[in-house]
């Protein structure tokens, strides 16, 4: 691996533990610390993504950890079902911020799934950060707006005509459709 290049590798058993943690961190940071108290949706414990939230995750998907220069600085969660795939969790750490390696992750993602010509994901309105990165940076177009007046139908949390107790003020749906 050449200096400075980001790469995956696939989440080894024995690193789910620190992967989880990491996850925590990473958007627990990201939703208080870098800018200050800006978001209270936490899911439990003051966390902002549950443990348990990110072990279907990972359960559910394919889970990566994001190496750069052979230290590890994020991870990725993704599903993908024939030409479809869902980003389910993009994190770095907050050490390894402003780097460049969230986009660099991105496009690792893409190569490691060609055949993927849809890619989606989600993300609260208020994380004006993801937005920036998804839109003006990897390419996503925001498609949908979940709220209390258009719930998300696959939701189950949703159902009633509410996005749930963390994100009741909205969430973001965003797509991109590769060339």
């Amino acid at each position: 691996m050449e200096k400075n290049s980001v790469c995956l590798e696939r989440l080894e058993d024995d690193d789910r533990e620190q992967f989880i943690l990491d996850n925590q961190e990473a958007f627990l940071f990201g939703s208080t610390q870098e800018f200050g108290l800006r978001d209270d949706h936490f899911e439990e414990g003051g966390q902002i993504i549950s443990r348990a939230t990110i072990e279907q995750s990972i359960d559910e998907g394919e889970a990566w950890r994001i190496v750069r220069d052979g230290e590890k600085v994020g991870g990725a969660i993704v599903k993908v079902e024939g030409e479809r795939g869902e980003l389910e969790i993009l994190f770095t750490s907050p050490r390894a911020h402003s780097k460049g390696i969230g986009y660099a992750a991105w496009c690792e993602i893409e190569k490691a799934y060609p055949d993927v010509r849809v890619w989606g994901l989600a993300t609260p309105y208020f994380e004006t950060r993801n937005i920036h990165f998804y839109v003006n940076r990897c390419g996503f177009h925001i498609v949908e707006f979940f709220n209390s007046h258009h719930p998300d139908p696959n939701d189950p949390d949703s159902s009633h005509g509410e996005t749930g107790d963390r994100f009741q003020d909205g969430m973001f749906r965003f797509e991109k459709r590769m060339p």
